[in-house]
This record gives structure tokens, C-alpha cells and sequence, in this order.
């Protein structure tokens, strides 16, 4: 049945944000900014209590979220039904499958109706599991919460979390005393929010994050003292250089790793050592990469070293980890990228992709022998992981397809034997059978070949009238997994081709394949989407003005640039937390993510070619006076990554400039960051939104 709703040229007139010239030169390039005062000049302070917002700021930004609503008037009652749709396809009170470590097996699971996560735990043979944490309880009277790091003390009598309540990702972490349920005095503010405990359970090590939101600082915090007098470990004086906690599957030591997007140093921590010092493992050097993990008298290094642009693994002494005592104990090969891998007493496990298909290889470390688990689908998603303990035979894998729902299976690496523990329930529903995944490849106006893969209804017609949906992201080395998202099927039932393009800026085809979309080579992500479109309609999947494209953060960067390029390919365009400013804000080195954003971009204020490259596809910079498709802006006003203000300047400026298409819509969440809304279920209403735009966008709704 169709259904008829107000189409978008019904819509009052759209806002207009007033225009005040702000101009400076670069470079000898005249740059002329007219919304350049949407950003708050106490953007710090708005963080952390979005109330002190500049009035004028926040009469616009309240004027966009009222067109938003007006132009999905009359929608209200479809995007309930969408939500309740998405919802019945969800096991609302579903639950990880338990992890071991000593005593317990650790689990989170939701209750029915619940928001967000309880943190839990059961004997490890079985029994009565106790609720360590519940995410429900602690959300109540907030308008936001995000629940950080949930990490047990080794001695299992206390677990260190953290909360964000404003979604500006500031976290603070409290340490709850599992015995009583109550927590300790000890309140450690202005994190990333994660812990990593000392062995002993008398403290822990957090990293503290500076006046600009940048994690900088590893500081030690014992129990029952102030923080006032936690020690700094470790200070990065690099403002491109961020930090993160990790450690050693053996538990040996805590890694404090400072790194940015092509460049990475590790120091080691004696974890039993309440007083230890870090130790360098090797000098950062300029595009080296490297990761470490521990066994017996060495370490094992994860490294991109002598040429090994795909990554090799390498193992050095612990006494001696510098790279002159490297040696190769995975070789390099070429075309198969090594994403990760994890060292257990008795086994070296690693995940690997060769053309944007992965597989996970166990080596034995005793004889060298190798098996691959592996699939047969053309797409699909894999990952592993190792679970608490080091001394262990057992890993579990995770696979899903976009036609197939995930499966949680525990390798038996002795014997080979694999066991279900858990596959994902659709309690509305779902025959895999009634779908077709495949994979397809656009060329490149290049000619190099882009991945797409895509899920359909069996038997639609491929006469190019199915609407499609296509998403991509490309940036930062990250890679689109294939795998299983009940949300789409709102949109694959009624008709859509949902497809992923595979483009480059990730490492879906290796290392490669990252830097060919990066830096100057950037523009190579842009003309791969617009390709893998064309693609889709050469193919008989979709057709021009069919098509409505998806994106988010450097993906909606990737949709500005999109809608500049090649506007008639769009029907419609969904950009989330778009980067769209990126000229000024890589100008900007307060913002807290601009010093380590210059190694993926470039720094145009330092730099004249990496100045020119940025201007030449800045979406802000390059809107034109042409027809654009419609489209949908979403961001969080609390976001410390994609600031508000850069979707704010780019659809003003869209509806000062376009001549014609739209509309532009702007939806801001005032109480919301860089995620948007944490609960599950109010993430649901904003992906009914996006579907109901895109439905908007092909002509209608069908139920």
C-alpha cells in the first residue's frame, strides 16, 4: 500500500543564517568565511555544559531543528512503525556469550526494554550471575549516558567504570566495590574512560585528557587516595600524538602507546610493579608503525618495517625490543594485510585480509604449523578474539554476511573442533534465503578496481528501477566490514539494494590502498564512490537520481564532496557528524583533534601544497551554485571531533549558494555528541529518521 505524505516542496521557507564576512589571506589566497561566527568562541566550555552556548548560536541552531521537524510532518506515525520494525528485530534482552578469566565468566547483557548494557558475571562453571553494573539504573534523571570502560580488578572484588554524561566524552571513573555494591570515594574526572588495574588491585593507571580534549597524560591513581596526588607515568608533549592504555594478553605488562595516523611508539609497564617507570620499546620514526604483544623471554611486534607496507610480525627479546634485534617470524606478503593478532601461551593468533575478504591464521609456536578459518561467501565479516586468559587453547570467532546473522563460535585449537556458542536471533524473523549478498567491482576512473558489496531482496528486477542505498566511509586505514545489520532490512524489504563501497582511504585491499586515499592522493575516495554508483546502475541494480548516499564523520566529508562532484547521481544524501569544514579546521591546531588529523590531511598552515590540496575537495569551501540533491545533516551539539559548527556552516552555505534541488536539513541533538543518542532504542528513532528521508527521496513511502 502506498502511502501519501507531504512531499518535500510543501515545505515553509527554509532558515537563513545571517551572513558576516570574516575574510583572512593564506598562502596568498584570499579565504572568505561568512559563517565563521557559528562557532562558539567558549567551544571548550560548551563541552561540558552545553547551556553557556551563545544565544544567537543557539536561536539558529533551534530554527534548523524546527525546519527538520517540518519537513518530516505527517511522517511521525511511519517512522514509530520503522522503529518498532527495527526493534522486533532485535533480542531485546540478549546477552554476550560469557568470557573466563579465574573464578568468573564476565558477560553484559540487556534486560527487555532496556537501554543499556548490564555488566555481569557468573561462576565459571555455572550458576546465579550477579549484575556488577547496571547501565539502566546509573542512565536514570540523565539526559545522556554512555557507559565507558567496565574493567575488573584482577582479585575480582572491585570493578573501575566510566561514565560520560554530556556526550563531549569526558568520562569519569568511579570504582565499585563488587561485594556490597557500593562505590569507593574514588573519583577520577576528565578521562578517556577507560582503567587498566595493577596486578596487586591497589590502583590503577587511566589516561587524563587536556584543557583541548586531547588524551596526553597516563596517570596512576591508587586506591583511597586523592587524585590530586595521582602520579604522572607518562606525558606526550607531541600535540599530534595521542594516547591509549592497552596490555599484553599474558598480562605481563601495560602498554602506553602514543601515536597518530601513520606513526606509533610503545613503553612498557611491569604490571606487578606499583612503582614501575615505562620503558621504551622503540623510538617513534616517522611512518612506523607497530604493535606488541609478549611470550615467555620475547616480544611479539606487529610492524609495518623494511618496506613491510602490508605488515610483518616480528619478535625481539624482552631484555633488548629495540628493531637492530628484529626478527621475522611471519614474512611479509604482499596484498595480504595483517590487521591484528594476539600471543597465548601456546599460540599466535592473527587476522588477515586479503582483497577486503579476512581470515583468521593460528599458528602453533612450538612447530610452526599454520590452518586458516576461513569462508566461502563472495562477502562477509570475521574477527576473533582471545578473552581474558593467556593460557588457553580456546578462541572465539565471530562471523556474520550481509544476508547472514552472526555466529559466536569457540575454536578448539588443539583439536580443530568449533562449537556454536551463540547465534544472533531476529524474533521478527529472518530467512537468509530470501536474500542475495554479492560482490562487485567498479573500476576507478584510474582504473583501479573498488569492492562494493550489497544485499537485496531475491527476485527484484535488476532493470535499474530498485532504489539503492550506498554507504562509505574512507578514511583513516578503517575497513567496512560485510557484515550482518538488522536496520537495513527496513530498507531492503521495500525495495532498496543496499550497498557498501569499499573505497579507497580504507585497507579493504592493504596498506596500499589506505594511502592512495589520503593526504593529496584524497580526492581518489571521492571518484571511487561516484564510480561505485555508476557501477551499480551499469549493472542494472539502481539508476541515476536512484541512489541516496550515506555517511558519517569522514564519511560525510566523503558525502560533501560527493554532492559537489556529481549531484545528479543523488537522489538524496544522509551525512552524519559530517567533516565538511575540513579547510579551517585543520587550521585550527586548539580543536582537539587537528595536530594528529595533519598526518591523514596535511597541514595547510605549514604547508602550501597540503593548503591548495584541502581547498581543492574542502566541502565547505567547494559548494557550488548548482542543483543539489536533498539533504540530511545530523550532528550533536556536544561533539569534541565533528564539531557542531561545521554542518551548521555547511548548509547555510549550501542554501546560499545552490540554485536550485534541496531541501537542506539540519537536525541537531542538543544533548548529544559525536555517537548520537546512547540509548539502543533512541539510536533506533534516529536511523528511522535517515530511512524515512531516504524513502522520502525515491518518491514515497511502501509498507
Amino acid at each position: 500500500m502506498n502511502l501519501e505524505r507531504p512531499p518535500f516542496h510543501l515545505l515553509p521557507a527554509a532558515p537563513t543564517t545571517p551572513a558576516k564576512p570574516h575574510v583572512f589571506d593564506i598562502h596568498g589566497v584570499r579565504i572568505q568565511d561568512d559563517y565563521a561566527w557559528l562557532k562558539a568562541e567558549n567551544w571548550r566550555e560548551v563541552l561540558k555544559d552545553p547551556t553557556v552556548l551563545d544565544s544567537e548560536i543557539r536561536t539558529c541552531l533551534e530554527e534548523e531543528n524546527a525546519y527538520a521537524k517540518a519537513a518530516f510532518s505527517g511522517t511521525e506515525e511511519f517512522q514509530a512503525r520503522l522503529v518498532a520494525e527495527m526493534r522486533g528485530r532485535i533480542k531485546e534482552d540478549d546477552s554476550t556469550v560469557p568470557e573466563p578469566d579465574g573464578p568468573f565468566a564476565y558477560f553484559t547483557r540487556y534486560r527487555e526494554g532496556g537501554q543499556h548494557p548490564l555488566v555481569c558475571r557468573q561462576p565459571r562453571d555455572g550458576g546465579p550471575e550477579t549484575i556488577m553494573l547496571d547501565g539502566d539504573k546509573e542512565a536514570e534523571g540523565q539526559p545522556f549516558f554512555d557507559l565507558g570502560g567496565a574493567d575488573h580488578s584482577p582479585d575480582h572484588r572491585l570493578i573501575a567504570w566510566g561514565a560520560d554524561i554530556k556526550g563531549s566524552e569526558y568520562f569519569t571513573i568511579r570504582v565499585r566495590n563488587l561485594e556490597n555494591g557500593t562505590d569507593l570515594p574514588d573519583e577520577v574526572r576528565q578521562t578517556s574512560g577507560g582503567a587498566v588495574w595493577l596486578n596487586d588491585s591497589s590502583g590503577f593507571y587511566y589516561v587524563e585528557l587536556d584543557e583541548n580534549h586531547r588524551p596526553v597524560r597516563v596517570k596512576r591513581h591508587l586506591l583511597g587516595s586523592s587524585t590530586d596526588r595521582d602520579q604522572v607515568i607518562y606525558e606526550e608533549q607531541d600535540p599530534g600524538f595521542f594516547v591509549k592504555l592497552g596490555v599484553t594478553q599474558s598480562d605481563a605488562f601495560v602498554l602506553i602507546e602514543a601515536s597518530d595516523h601513520e606513526t606509533s611508539e610503545i613503553w612498557l609497564l611491569d604490571r606487578a610493579d606499583a612503582s614501575a617507570s615505562p620503558r621504551l620499546v622503540e623510538p617513534r620514526t616517522p611512518q612506523l608503525k607497530y604493535d606488541v604483544e609478549h611470550h615467555g623471554d620475547s616480544l611479539i611486534i606487529l610492524t609495518n618495517a623494511d618496506g613491510s607496507e602490508d605488515f610483518k610480525i616480528v619478535t625481539a627479546p624482552v631484555a633488548t625490543p629495540g628493531r637492530t634485534h628484529w626478527k621475522d617470524l611471519v614474512p611479509y606478503r604482499p596484498g595480504t594485510m595483517i590487521l591484528s593478532m594476539v600471543a597465548l601461551a601456546r599460540y599466535l593468533v592473527r587476522l588477515e585480509r586479503e582483497n577486503a575478504n579476512p581470515r583468521v591464521v593460528l599458528r602453533d609456536f612450538a612447530t610452526g604449523r599454520e590452518e586458516a578459518v576461513a569462508f566461502n561467501e563472495e562477502a562477509y565479516s570475521l574477527g576473533f578474539s582471545a578473552g581474558y586468559e593467556f593460557d588457553t587453547d580456546v578462541i572465539r570467532y565471530h562471523y556474520s554476511s550481509m544476508t547472514t546473522p552472526s555466529e559466536v563460535m569457540d575454536y578448539d585449537l588443539r583439536t580443530g573442533e568449533r562449537v556454536l556458542r551463540k547465534r544472533q536471533e531476529v524474533p521478527s524473523g529472518h530467512n537468509p534465503a530470501d536474500y542475495v549478498t554479492r560482490r562487485l567491482f567498479a573500476t576507478a576512473p584510474d582504473g583501479e578496481q573498488v569492492p562494493i558489496s550489497l544485499v537485496h531482496r531475491r527476485g527484484i528486477a535488476l532493470d535499474g528501477s530498485a532504489p539503492c542505498l550506498l554507504y562509505g566511509y574512507g578514511s583513516y586505514g578503517m575497513s567496512m566490514p560485510a557484515s550482518f545489520r538488522t536496520g537495513v532490512l527496513s530498507l531492503v524489504d521495500r525495495g532498496f539494494v543496499y550497498a557498501i563501497a569499499h573505497i579507497r582511504g580504507g585497507t579493504e585491499k592493504g596498506w596500499r590502498w589506505y594511502m592512495d586515499g589520503k593526504r593529496e592522493k584524497k580526492p581518489n575516495t571521492f571518484t571511487d564512490f561516484i564510480a561505485c554508483g555508476e557501477a551499480l546502475i551499469d549493472a542494472g541494480y539502481t539508476s541515476r537520481g536512484r541512489i541516496v548516499a550515506h555517511g558519517g564523520s569522514a564519511g560525510g566529508m566523503l558525502m560533501g564532496a560527493a554532492a559537489n562532484l556529481a549531484p545528479d547521481l543523488f537522489a538524496g544524501i544522509i551525512a552524519e557528524v559530517p567533516f565538511v569544514d575540513v579547510l579551517n579546521t585543520m587550521l585550527d591546531s586548539e580543536l582537539p583533534l587537528t595536530p594528529p588529523e595533519w598526518p591523514e590531511w596535511g597541514n595547510p598552515g605549514a604547508d602550501e601544497a597540503a593548503f591548495r590540496s584541502i581547498l581543492s575537495y574542502s566541502p565547505y569551501d567547494n559548494v557550488k551554485p548548482q542543483s543539489y540533491p536533498a539533504i540530511l545533516s545530523l550532528a550533536g551539539l556536544t561533539d569534541p571531533r565533528v564539531t557542531y559548527w561545521e554542518p551548521a556552516k555547511w548548509v547555510a552555505r549550501l542554501r546560499a549558494t545552490m540554485t536550485g534541488g534541496g531541501p537542506i536539513l539540519f537536525k541537531l541533538n542538543m544533548e548529544a555528541g559525536h555517537a548520537g543518542a546512547a540509548g539502543r532504542f533512541d539510536r533506533l528513532e534516529e536511523v528511522a529518521l535517515a530511512y524515512t528521508f531516504a524513502l522520502k527521496c525515491i518518491g514515497g513511502f511502501q509498507s
